[in-house]
Parts: structure tokens; C-alpha cells; sequence
């Protein structure tokens, strides 16, 4: 088919990423697919993430691959080493992606805790037994200028999650991203929780685990991360700090409907955190990775 791939103007850059754009059009000008690159930097210069598209009529006819080579050589003209793309199990996706050199580096199981359902005394139980040495704190937005330095060390906490064979390099974290970040989240009308573990002998986070709420308090709430400090791990904080998480959740948005999280299939840990606090699995996604 006669196609013709078109620069978008890219969205506005991130504090920590850009994106790279193109809409894929037939002879007639009508649109039939698109692609969208995110180049990373802040400790993961070498990494692009693909998202790419394509009507399902205009499938298999070289709409998918003409928008991944224009996406690839755009990667490498940004000195990129590699590509991720993710594609969900049983869809096209999982065969395209292999069939043009990417390899399935890993494998995310998304689940969904729906409100309704909570146990609330048992939730209550969970957040109000004592952990020696530990007090919870929480916090909506940007995190308060007395726990901002502590906030971003302890970031490093999700250095060295399970992530199976997947090359995302280390983010690099400070008080200006973290700010950066949550003022993201406030931009586009949305509301950022987060609840943290605080070692009581110093006053330093130990861990945290955050959570995003549409502006309007209603749909579902996604998890963004929850993390301990290897110093800290074997005291339960995880399920502790995500427990206070999702009773504020239940309290402060009646109409919210569930929380979505998703986790590492090698990241056993979380899965059971998640399996104990009545997470259901959702579906399954497969990370791919083109090396360059």
C-alpha cells in the first residue's frame, strides 16, 4: 500500500524524558497507525521506549514495520542502545515484536484491588499493629521540605527490583526530580499519595510506596512504586506502608472503584504482598527489548 510516515510535533518534553512522534497515513490521508518514541535520560540515556500502533484493518500490510524502522533509526540517531516495547499476552503484538529482533525480557502481571471489597478491619488490623523502630507518615502532592532529601535517597530503594533480563539502567533521583515529578501529576489534574516507613531513631525514610488518584476521585487509582531500603527490608514495611495506602484511598474517595497495580512475574515478593492484601490478576503484559 502507497503509506507515508509524518513527523508529529512532539509533546511537550518532560523533566526527564521526551517524546518523538509519527502518524503513519495511507494514500488517501487517513491515518492508520502511529508511533511514539520516549527518549530517557537522568541515568538512562542509552534507553528508548516504543509505543507504536496500527488499525486493525491495516494490518499486515507493512504499516507496523515501516513506523518501527523510522522509530529505531531514530533511536540510534540519538545515540539509543536500546528499544523496549511492551505488548499484552495473546495480542499481535507478541508475535511482531519477536519477529523483527526484539527478544521478551520480561513478563508484568497487572492486578486490581476493587474498593467494595476491602476489609476494612482487617485493613485496620494490618496498619495499627507496631513495627519496632518504624511510624508511618503520608503526605498528598509534593513531598514537605523537611522530608524532601530523605525522600529522594530513599528512592534508591527500587534500584534493585526483580525486572528478569530487562537493561532500564539506574534512575537517578534528587529533591528536583522528586518535586518535578509530583508537580507532573498536579499538572494534569490528577492527585498524587504517598505513605512512607520512617526509621524513628533518625528520622529517615525507610521506605514508601505511592499512588495516583484521577482528579475526579472516581474509575481506578494506580500504584506508582513501593519500595523498602535493603537496610530496612524483613520488617513488613511493604504490606504495612501499601495497607495505610489503600485505607486512605477508601476513605478519602467513596467513589473511587479500585486500585491497579503491576508487578514483576520474578518479583515474588510484591506478588504475595499484593495476593494478601486481595489484589486480583487483570492481565498480562510482555516487556520485548531490541538491542542496537
Amino acid at each position: 500500500m502507497s503509506l507515508r510516515i509524518t513527523p508529529l510535533t512532539a509533546p511537550a518534553h518532560g523533566a526527564h524524558s521526551h517524546r518523538l512522534a509519527w502518524l503513519a497515513s495511507d494514500a488517501d490521508a487517513i491515518p492508520v497507525g502511529a508511533a511514539f518514541l520516549r527518549l530517557f535520560d537522568g541515568g538512562q540515556e542509552h534507553l528508548a521506549e516504543l509505543t507504536l500502533h496500527v488499525h486493525p484493518v491495516e494490518r499486515r500490510r507493512g504499516v507496523g514495520s515501516r513506523l518501527l524502522d523510522t522509530a529505531v533509526a531514530a533511536a540510534r540517531d540519538n545515540t539509543r542502545r536500546r528499544v523496549v516495547a511492551q505488548a499484552d499476552a495473546g495480542t499481535p503484538g507478541t508475535a511482531f515484536l519477536p519477529a523483527r529482533g526484539f527478544r521478551k525480557v520480561l513478563t508484568l502481571r497487572y492486578s486490581r484491588l476493587p474498593l467494595a471489597d476491602v476489609d476494612i478491619p482487617s485493613l485496620t488490623g494490618t496498619v495499627e499493629r507496631p513495627h519496632s523502630g518504624y511510624r508511618l507518615a503520608s503526605w498528598q502532592g509534593t513531598v514537605p521540605d523537611d522530608l524532601a532529601q530523605t525522600f529522594a535517597d530513599s528512592r534508591r530503594a527500587m534500584d534493585d527490583m526483580p525486572m528478569e533480563d530487562t537493561d532500564h539502567g539506574t534512575t537517578t533521583w534528587d529533591v528536583d526530580r522528586v518535586r518535578a515529578a509530583a508537580k507532573a501529576v498536579e499538572q494534569r489534574g490528577d492527585h498524587l499519595h504517598t505513605v512512607v516507613a520512617i526509621d524513628t531513631s533518625n528520622g529517615s525514610i525507610a521506605g514508601f510506596t505511592e499512588l495516583v488518584v484521577p482528579g475526579g476521585g472516581t474509575g481506578d487509582a494506580q500504584h506508582y512504586g513501593t519500595g523498602v531500603l535493603p537496610e530496612h527490608r524483613g520488617h513488613g514495611l511493604g504490606r504495612w506502608m501499601k495497607a495505610e495506602s489503600i485505607r486512605q484511598a477508601h476513605g478519602h474517595y467513596p467513589d473511587l472503584g479500585g486500585l491497579l497495580t503491576d508487578t514483576a512475574d520474578s518479583n515474588t515478593h510484591m506478588r504475595h504482598i499484593n495476593d494478601r492484601l486481595g489484589y486480583l490478576p487483570t492481565r498480562t503484559t510482555l516487556q520485548y527489548q531490541l538491542d542496537l
